[in-house]
């Protein structure tokens, strides 16, 4: 039997150890991330893992003594002003719906004022689309507005304009202008070359390319990251709240005051429902810009409801 030359025999074993790094070089990447943070917790907690044992027992009392069962008189309607509405819409006076609504409009219009704004922006910092003297200014511009979170930008504005819904509007929209402005012009730089190509050959100007090739080909992204970002805004705007932007979040520091934790959680449950209906409705929403869209496209309550199984039987009953 002949045997492999020297080298061939070196070049075989580098394959065996590519094939074998590539093969593996994710999990030991997983791995060696983990043991870091593993390394690094250790140093930061100084070794005293204890408390972290003993945190199931601490959650469990503090759950059963304050949380539960939740006060759901934040649902019922307020003393005063008095209640004006009929017997079965008198929930709508109360703090949780009051709160819930203004939340949901304050998160509705600093998205669509931040989407209206941050979208030309966006285009201006793609670099496929503008030079490196146009791109760079304007993803500064947009890291700058991100750079603080929203709480804070409330807190100036709050000092600007005062207490309300308008520091809340404005501090989430100068905070989407810049969250939503990084994501679009990713959106956009992911753009196929040769689509942006095709219309430069064809003499289109910077204004109808941008408007009229990349919009419609990075449509779908922009669509779902704006509705991710209203859901986005509506969570968090239960946060600016507490510093006197308006929403719910003015409601949960008020009881968070007077450690009325059972009322708080009765919020927290509510806001757990409203961004589940969000989630559905964004899926909805999403389906029409579809370009494989289904004509027998199943209810859309059916995802909420019922299970996969059932969803597919009701669509061949419908063929």
């Amino acid at each position: 039997m002949s045997k492999l030359p020297e080298g061939a025999e070196l070049e075989k074993k580098t394959n065996h150890l590519l094939n074998a790094w590539f093969q593996w070089r994710y999990p030991m990447i997983f791995f060696t991330l983990l043991v870091l943070a593993i390394g690094v917790t250790n140093s930061i907690i100084e070794g005293n893992w204890q408390k972290l044992f003993e945190s199931p027992g601490n959650i469990r009392t503090f759950f059963y003594e304050s949380l539960w069962p939740p006060d759901w008189s934040v649902i019922e309607p307020q003393a005063y002003p008095v209640c004006e509405e009929p017997k079965h819409l008198d929930f709508t006076c109360s703090t949780a719906w009051i709160g819930v609504l203004e939340t949901l409009k304050i998160a509705f219009v600093a998205t669509v004022f931040g989407m209206v704004i941050s979208y030309p922006i966006a285009i201006l910092a793609a670099e496929n689309l503008s030079p490196g003297w146009i791109s760079y200014p304007a993803r500064t511009l947009l890291a700058a507005s991100r750079s603080l979170p929203s709480i804070l930008w409330a807190i100036l504005f709050v000092i600007m304009v005062g207490l309300g819904p308008m520091a809340g509007i404005l501090a989430m929209t100068l905070y989407t202008v810049g969250y939503l402005g990084k994501l679009q012009y990713e959106a956009i730089e992911g753009v196929a070359k040769p689509q942006l190509d095709a219309s430069r050959a064809m003499g289109h100007g910077w204004f109808e390319r941008s408007f009229g090739v990349v919009l419609p080909e990075s449509a779908n992204n922009l669509i779902s990251q704006a509705i991710f970002m209203f859901e986005y805004n509506f969570r968090h705007g239960t946060v600016i709240g507490i510093v006197g932007a308006g929403g719910i979040g003015y409601y949960i520091n008020l009881y968070l005051k007077f450690l009325q934790y059972d009322k708080v959680f009765a919020y927290v449950i509510i806001i757990f429902i409203v961004v589940i209906l969000l989630d559905q409705l964004s899926k909805l929403v999403r389906s029409f810009f579809k370009d494989d869209k289904q004509p027998n496209r199943p209810p859309w309550w059916s995802g909420l409801f019922l299970p996969a199984g059932w969803t597919r039987n009701l669509l061949k009953k419908k063929d």
